[in-house]
């Protein structure tokens, strides 16, 4: 026989517990799955863990039945999936990272599981990133430093990631290392996954310059609408940045989103009071007051969302 031994299969740890994100669940199991059909082959082999066993339940409903976890791991890429509760005690995992750190593994976390990680490693380095709405709890709670806003940042064998969305480009870049890149290709296009963003590439509100409207103009304004939540501008303080007048910003709102500038920057602020509300244990007015609304926040975020602050806060998953 003059043929290559077949090579083993890449094996892929998935570690989830009671509430995780089932888009990055579906991400890697998918796409693991599609790269095996197009390469027509077993190139990888995958299967889910959790610290005890048995059923394991999403926050949308869907339940997977898992085996425990393993003191000595042999697996070659590990990804520690997001929870809907920050706090989750399962998403603890430092003993079960070093154990896969011995093993030689390559240790990928997601959103919640890297914003845990990096809350007990003590400090937010250039090296760690996580999703941009667990930025919000990490500073609430005092850890230090800044970190990274890119999709997913190396730390040595560590790779912490902004999860969601982005666990589709991550598993991509993945594939590319043992896969053809016209096989990767194929992967993305059966996703209609058109562009592979880079780990580099930078979150939303992280600084990333997009194009929402494909005027430049209009575009400027979210940015600096995003960048100043907590103490809003007025609307006279953005056309003067912009060097445009006020009917003009009005009419452009109006043409691309139907709604004034006033309601949109509205809006966003509501948006990240929602977003402080579920993910961390600021009181009601702090949330408020740093989302710019110093008085009437309980009753606005009322008309725009049907629940009160207080009644929302309570739909959080409890910690443990």
């Amino acid at each position: 026989m003059t043929g290559e031994t077949p090579k083993s299969p890449i094996q892929v740890d998935i570690l989830v517990a009671d509430g995780f994100v089932l888009t990055e669940f579906t991400a890697a199991v998918e796409l693991l799955r599609t790269a095996n059909r197009v390469t027509a082959r077993e190139t990888f082999r995958w299967r889910w863990l959790s610290r005890r066993g048995g059923p394991i339940t999403c926050r949308a409903g869907i339940t997977i039945d898992t085996t425990p976890y393993e003191a000595k791991p042999t697996a070659d890429y590990v990804f520690v999936l997001g929870n809907s509760d920050p706090d989750a005690p399962d998403l603890s995992l430092r003993r079960e990272i070093k154990a896969y750190q011995w093993a030689g593994t390559r240790v990928i976390l997601l959103s919640e599981a890297a914003s845990r990680y990096i809350a007990e490693t003590g400090e937010q380095l250039m090296s760690h990133t996580t999703h941009w709405e667990n930025r919000a709890l990490l500073n609430e709670r005092g850890t230090p430093g800044m970190g990274s806003y890119a999709l997913a940042a190396d730390d040595g064998q560590i790779t912490t990631s902004a999860g969601m969305g982005a666990t589709y480009d991550l598993v991509l870049g993945m594939l590319g290392g043992h896969i053809s890149a016209a096989a990767v290709a194929t992967v993305a296009d059966i996703f209609l996954h058109e562009t592979i963003r880079t780990p580099a590439t930078l979150q939303p509100f992280g600084g990333k310059e997009m194009s929402r409207s494909g005027n430049r103009s209009l575009d400027q304004c979210i940015e600096l609408m995003q960048a100043n939540l907590e103490e809003p501008l007025r609307i006279s303080e953005l056309v003067g940045y912009l060097n445009i007048s006020e009917r003009s910003l009005e009419r452009q709102f109006r043409k691309h989103f139907g709604t004034t500038p006033n309601a949109y920057y509205r809006e966003l602020r509501l948006n990240q009071a929602n977003t402080l509300l579920l993910k961390t244990s600021m009181s009601v007015r702090e949330v408020g007051l740093a989302c710019g609304f110093p008085n009437g926040f309980s009753s606005m975020f009322a008309r725009h969302f049907g629940i009160t602050p207080t009644v929302l806060r309570r739909t959080r998953a409890p910690a443990g």
